[in-house]
C-alpha cells in the first residue's frame, strides 16, 4: 500500500471541494458559446488551461504530478476568491467560475447570501 503524501491529499480534497462538475460537464461547458468566446478557441477544441482541468478531474490522486498540484492550487484559489465577493447578477462571474469547473447555481456549490 503507498503512503498518500498529506500536501497532496490536502490539495486534491480542496480541488474537489472546489470543482463542482465532473469532467465531461465541464468539457461540454468549455465547448459551448455560452461559455464566451475565450472559452472556444479558433481551433475549435477547448482552451488548454480547461482541458487540463478536465483531465484532471479524470485522475486518480495517486496519478497527479507537480504541475498537476500547482494548478489545483491556482483553481482552488480563484474559486475561493471569486465566492468570496459573488456577483449573482452578473453572468459574466458565473461563466469565469464555470469555465474552471465550479457551477455556483449546481450542486455542491456554497449558498451565496444576498
Amino acid at each position: 500500500m503507498a503512503v498518500s503524501d498529506p500536501n497532496t491529499d490536502r490539495v486534491w480534497e480542496e480541488f474537489h471541494t472546489s470543482v463542482n462538475m465532473t469532467g465531461e460537464e465541464l468539457r461540454r461547458w468549455l465547448l459551448t458559446d455560452a461559455s464566451g468566446e475565450d472559452a472556444l478557441p479558433a481551433s475549435g477544441g477547448v482552451d488548454a488551461e480547461g482541458e487540463q482541468i478536465v483531465r484532471l478531474l479524470n485522475k486518480r490522486r495517486t496519478d497527479v504530478t507537480s504541475s498537476d498540484l500547482e494548478l489545483m492550487e491556482r483553481v482552488s484559489g480563484f474559486v475561493r476568491e471569486e465566492l468570496s465577493d459573488p456577483r449573482p447578477e452578473d453572468d459574466a462571474w458565473r461563466r469565469r467560475l464555470m469555465r474552471v469547473g465550479h457551477d455556483p447555481l449546481g450542486p455542491g456549490s456554497e449558498p451565496i447570501d444576498l
